[in-house]
Order: structure tokens, then C-alpha cells, then sequence
């Protein structure tokens, strides 16, 4: 045993077998602690055998592991069973009635010295300390996820140091990180996973994006392990609602409202993966039956055959979406501001090719038969053949519609033209170009070679058979294509950046440091990387517009960009790419 098992005093108590609940008991009693758990439910009093049982068809376990850990679990009957546990966590539905009922309870059954955890995360734990009776052995411990590898510990103004001692000693026997906050509503993983998950239910209410959309989008766009969807099925609709509506009361933040989809389904037990059924149906294997009843549609316009590609603009995008679709066999003009703009992005493109060849990711012979299909300059009226234009120019309005009102006269008719904009209104284009029936959105994902998501956005005067053709020709190079409306931000940008924004605020309020954040959004939440690493990723400069944008769209208050955005901004504290973000990098 560890030092910190040796530490903790008696065996560790939980009530409620919830999904949090349950993955505390299978966490404690593989780390050999002894748990005594209460929950009434039947279907609840199975869940920590049945971790086990996953955890040994999964092999991380051995079955001698999972049956020694089974027997460390015993399940009681009566609260003055837990008189004898040295930390007892309450596991219960984030609503303060049911927790202040456990807790005083608690209270009443367990000796002194015994520290009470609660695993609220929007509810105040100073409340709750003063309600139960026992405000000096009152401790947060909250897991965003049941996986979570760290623990948010919650210390109130009255909790004694020795208390949180004893959940320190916890948290190291069951192998978490530790991050010590104070007493705020939503904590840090709450407070900036719940109003991403919330939007992403409103987005699906809106219809802006299908559910397997706005998930893949989210995967693909942002590495993420789960859609967010996906995400609230795991977590339960109804866990989610009570988390939100406690957090709209105590932050006065309509935004944070429950949508209402997501409050209809919590009422109709859609409750997701403990239920059977969510926003994913898990009591059969999906079906891929996409067939209809009745009449037949009149056939559908086909997809236009895309041969040849035109590109306009030299930078990064530009670049790395010329060797996309010269690696998938597109002859590709890629036009500049000048001859030797246009060759240098050619040379990047080699540059780019040539290592994939160093590193064994392409055969030397398709690398050149990929250059060879690549043809640099900087006359505009090279592009008049072209099945397909993307424009990948710089992210201003103004500038991007003076270039589609000269590819709309000078392209031929039928040519589909693109913009690769990330939040700037796709219609516009289309009006500039006089024929916004052949204008639409295809948002490529930086680095374009590496990554497989493509927003593809009609406006409402785009032709249906130039999204299938977009579609067909994302799914020709390897790319997973995502369609939504065109609206701000689309659905990664719509998303992302207001969880960014909420990370800088809490960081610039000194609740808690940009290290610790990101540790609880990567190691809580399983987010590959923590808000503040992506910013400086991003660059912050790019950040900042892309948030302007979207409060401008919706002039709503919490959407203005935090201050400290500006300030770092204003500092030439771009990220990454100017030495210096969040972070200072290099020398």
C-alpha cells in the first residue's frame, strides 16, 4: 500500500452509486481501501461489480485484481453503517435539498473527527457546510468525469486544515491530481464544461448542425474524446439540467438555462447511457438504415466531377490545402499576390511532402506526382477553368468579397466557389460574387494535411448539388466533412471559442491558475489539450478576432472578449508564434 492509503483512517464511505459514486468506489477499492456504499437503488447496487467486470474485459485489471477489489466493497443498508468510515462522500443529484438530507444525516451517525465530501460542483459548499452542521468537516470533492484524473478539492472559509488534509491523503490513494480551489459556482470544470455542453444542445435544437455533425465536428476539430452530446449521455440529461439551473441561479446567467430539449428529455427519462436511451440509443447496435417510405423524390441534381482546383492565397491554409488536393490526384493552380509569393508556397508544399517522404508517410513517386500537379502564379485568369476556387486569403470581410466579385465574373459558370473563412458570414460572399448560388463555406482545419475535419457551410442561396459535390470531393481526400449553417463561427468556432473566453475569465479573476485549468480540462475532462496551451496554439491575436466576431453577432454580454485577451494582445503576446502567449517560450 501506498503511504497515503496507510494515512487514511478507516474505510472510506459513499453515498449514492451514481455514475460518479460508483467510479469513486471501483477507483478506492482497487487501490485497496475498504468502501462501505449506500444507495437503496437495485439497478445502482450492481454498478461497482459491473466497472470491475468492463475494467477486466477492457485487461487493465486481472480478475484476481477485480475479484480482491470486489470484496472490498461491501454494500450497506442503514447511515449508522458508516459511523466506522474515515471520509464519507456524498455521491447524490446536485440538488441541495437531497444533499443537505444526506449530509445532516451523516452528521448525525459519524463521529466528530469524521470529514464529510460532498461532490457538489455548483451548489455552495459553504451552505451546505453551515446546513449540515459540521462546517469545519465539510470538504469538495468533485470529479468532472467518472475517468477523471484529477480532483477539484473545494476548501471553504471554515473547513479545517485537517479535514482537507485527510482528503488530500484520498485523493492520493486513488491516484488523482489534486487542484484546491475555493468556494465558486461550477468549480473550474463545471463552470467551462457545462455551458459548452449546453450550446452544443441549443445548436442541435436550432437545427444548425445534425447530432452526429456537431459530435464529429468536435472530435475531428478539437481532438476532443467524446462529442459533446456523446458527452451528456455519459453524464446523464438530468444531472446536467440540475448542474445548470443551480448555476444560472447562482451566477444570474439565463444563458445557462437548461435548453429546453435537454429539459424535455430529462423529464421523459431520456437520461442516456443509464437509461438506455439520450441523444444515442444504446439499447441495440446502431442502425445504418437510411431508407424512406413513400413516394419517391424526384432525382437529385448529381455532384459536379471536380478535376481541376484553384487556390487563391499563400499562407499556411493556402499551403497545406494545395497539398491536400494535389495528394488526392486534383491538378491544383495556386495563384498569389506575385510570381515569387505563389512559388515559395510551392516550396513550402515540397518542404511539407518531402518530410512526409523522411518520415515514411508517402512514397517518394507520389510526392512528385503530387508536384507535379501543382502549378504556382499570380494571374487571377488561370483560374477560369477551374471546377473549384478556394479562396484562403486573409480573415477580413471587405478584402474576401472584393476577391469573389472578380472570381464571380471571371470563373466559369457552374464553377463552385469557396471560402475557408472560420466566422465570417458565407452569404456575403455569395451576394459579392453575383452568383451566390455557387458560393459556399468549406472551412479546412490547420494544419490542413493532418487534419481530417472540413466545416461544409451552404448559405441559403447555395445549390444542393454543390454541397454534394463538396461532400463527395471532402470524402475523395481522406477528410471527414461536417455540414451547418452558416452562421458566426459555424459549429468548432461557435463552440470553442466561448470555452476559451470563459478560461481566460477565470484565470483573470485569480480564481485559479492557467496551469491548474488546464490540468482540470485535460486530465478531468480528457481534452487533449488545456484551454491556455490552444490559445497560444491559436495565436492570441487570432483568438481575440474570431470572439469579436461572435459577440458581435450576438451582442450578448457574457460573449465580450475577456479583458486579458486584449491586454496580452495589445502587449504583442500573440502565443506560440511571437515567443510569448500565456506562456514564454524559447530562450
Amino acid at each position: 500500500m501506498s503511504d497515503h492509503t496507510r494515512r487514511h483512517p478507516g474505510p472510506l464511505g459513499i453515498v449514492g452509486l451514481g455514475t460518479i459514486g460508483s467510479a469513486l468506489a471501483h477507483r478506492a477499492a482497487l487501490a485497496g481501501l475498504d468502501v462501505l456504499a449506500l444507495d437503496p437503488r437495485p439497478e445502482a447496487r450492481t454498478r461497482p461489480r459491473g466497472l470491475l467486470e468492463t475494467a477486466v474485459a477492457d485487461g487493465t485489471v486481472t480478475r484476481q485484481e477485480a475479484a480482491d477489489a470486489h470484496g472490498r466493497v461491501r454494500l450497506v443498508d442503514h447511515w449508522e453503517q458508516l459511523a466506522g468510515a474515515g471520509t464519507v462522500v456524498e455521491a447524490v443529484p446536485e440538488r441541495r435539498d437531497v444533499k443537505v438530507e444526506v449530509l445532516r444525516e451523516l452528521a448525525r451517525v459519524c463521529p466528530l473527527d469524521t470529514v464529510l465530501a460532498t461532490s457538489a460542483c455548483a451548489l455552495s459548499l459553504t451552505d451546505l457546510a453551515a446546513a449540515c452542521g459540521r462546517p469545519g468537516r465539510l470538504v469538495g470533492l468533485h470529479l468532472a468525469l467518472p475517468t477523471s484524473g484529477v480532483a477539484e478539492i473545494g476548501r471553504t472559509v471554515m473547513a479545517d486544515d485537517s479535514a482537507l488534509d485527510r482528503v488530500h491523503d484520498l485523493t492520493g490513494a486513488l491516484g488523482l491530481r489534486e487542484v484546491t480551489v475555493g468556494d465558486r459556482a461550477g468549480l473550474i470544470s463545471a463552470s467551462l464544461l457545462f455551458g459548452f455542453l449546453n450550446q452544443s444542445v441549443t445548436m442541435y435544437e436550432q437545427r444548425v448542425a445534425e447530432r452526429d455533425d456537431i459530435d464529429a465536428a468536435m472530435r475531428h476539430g478539437c481532438g476532443l474524446p467524446l462529442g459533446p452530446l456523446q458527452l451528456l449521455d455519459l453524464v446523464g440529461t438530468d444531472t446536467a439540467c440540475d448542474i445548470l439551473d443551480v448555476l444560472a441561479a447562482r451566477l444570474d446567467e439565463p444563458a445557462l438555462q437548461p435548453a429546453r430539449r435537454l429539459r424535455h428529455m430529462a423529464l421523459a427519462g431520456l437520461l442516456g447511457r443509464k437509461s438506455g436511451r439520450g441523444f444515442y440509443d444504446y439499447r441495440t447496435p446502431p442502425s445504418h438504415n437510411t431508407g424512406t417510405t413513400g413516394p419517391a423524390a424526384p432525382a437529385a441534381r448529381p455532384a459536379n466531377p471536380i478535376a481541376t482546383v484553384g487556390i487563391v492565397g499563400t499562407g499556411t491554409m493556402a499551403t497545406g490545402i494545395a497539398e491536400v488536393l494535389t495528394k488526392g490526384g486534383c491538378a491544383t493552380v495556386l495563384v498569389g499576390r506575385t510570381d515569387e509569393r505563389a512559388k515559395s508556397a510551392r516550396e513550402s508544399v515540397a518542404g511539407s511532402t518531402g518530410r512526409a517522404v523522411r518520415r515514411g508517410k508517402l512514397a517518394e513517386a507520389e510526392r512528385d506526382a503530387a508536384l507535379a500537379l501543382l502549378t504556382p502564379g499570380s494571374d487571377l485568369t488561370r483560374l477560369a477553368d477551374c471546377d473549384l476556387v478556394i479562396e484562403a486569403i486573409a480573415e477580413d470581410l471587405d478584402v474576401k468579397k472584393r476577391l469573389f466579385a472578380k472570381l464571380g465574373v471571371l470563373c466559369k459558370p457552374g464553377a463552385l466557389l469557396a471560402t475557408t473563412t472560420s466566422s465570417l458570414p458565407v452569404i456575403e460572399c455569395g451576394l459579392a460574387s453575383g452568383r451566390p448560388e455557387d458560393v459556399m463555406g468549406m472551412h479546412f482545419f490547420n494544419p490542413a494535411p493532418l487534419m481530417r475535419l472540413v466545416e461544409v457551410v451552404p448559405s441559403l442561396e447555395t445549390s444542393p448539388h454543390h454541397v454534394r459535390t463538396a461532400r463527395e470531393l471532402c470524402e475523395r481526400l481522406g477528410k471527414h466533412p461536417v455540414q451547418c449553417m452558416d452562421r458566426p463561427g459555424f459549429i468548432v468556432n461557435a463552440l470553442l471559442f466561448p470555452y476559451l473566453n470563459g478560461a481566460v475569465r477565470l484565470t483573470e479573476s485569480h480564481y485559479a491558475t492557467a496551469d491548474d485549468i488546464d490540468d482540470v480540462m485535460k486530465l478531468g475532462c480528457g481534452y487533449p489539450l488545456g484551454p491556455f496551451e490552444l490559445l497560444d496554439i491559436i495565436g492570441l491575436d487570432i483568438s481575440l478576432s474570431i470572439q469579436r466576431v461572435l459577440h458581435d453577432a450576438d451582442r450578448h454580454p457574457g460573449s465580450v472578449p475577456a479583458p486579458l485577451l486584449g491586454h496580452l494582445v495589445a502587449a504583442g503576446r500573440a502565443g506560440r508564434k511571437s515567443g510569448a502567449g500565456f506562456r514564454v517560450y524559447g530562450g
